[in-house]
């Protein structure tokens, strides 16, 4: 009886956290709204973000899986980006039809731009979010992120 009521509080509490976490990201996506560039949607300064941030230059679909979206979506996003010279494509020797994408000096300069607007956004919320405590959940949430990516990894061993 007591596995099944452990079980049932695990279930409960992983849903609530996503639930918590979906409109977590939703308020914060609000607060932040200021910092993204007019020019861009919210997919788009993800994917710019994913390509700025990346130690080496992802693909779409490596940003897709990162980030939980459709190939289709991010490739969209990165195809407009492309567009307004944000970032481009080059060739990936490890994959013919996945380009490897790459910031361009205006996409970098965008991205430190929407950066610094985040920023004085971020010490404005400094009374209101402790930065301790945010830095206690980044800690918390990174080996959540860590243990499922370790579920997933042997999950895929076995099919």
């Amino acid at each position: 009886m007591a596995a099944d009521s452990n079980e049932e509080l695990g279930e409960a509490s992983l849903i609530s956290l996503f639930d918590s976490l979906s409109r977590l990201r939703g308020r914060l996506s609000s607060v932040f709204a200021p910092a993204r560039p007019e020019a861009l949607s919210v997919t788009e300064m993800t994917v710019l973000n994913a390509v700025a941030g990346a130690r080496n230059p992802p693909t779409v679909p490596q940003i897709g899986r990162s980030l939980g979206h459709a190939r289709q979506v991010i490739q969209r996003a990165a195809t407009a980006l492309v567009a307004a010279g944000l970032i481009e494509m080059q060739p990936n020797p490890d994959h013919k039809r996945a380009s490897l994408l790459v910031c361009t000096r205006r996409g970098m300069d965008v991205k430190v731009e929407a950066d610094a607007r985040a920023a004085a956004i971020a010490r404005s919320l400094d009374e209101v979010i402790d930065p301790a405590l945010a830095t206690k959940a980044i800690r918390l949430l990174d080996e959540m992120r860590g243990r499922l990516d370790q579920h997933a990894r042997a999950a895929q061993r076995t099919t």
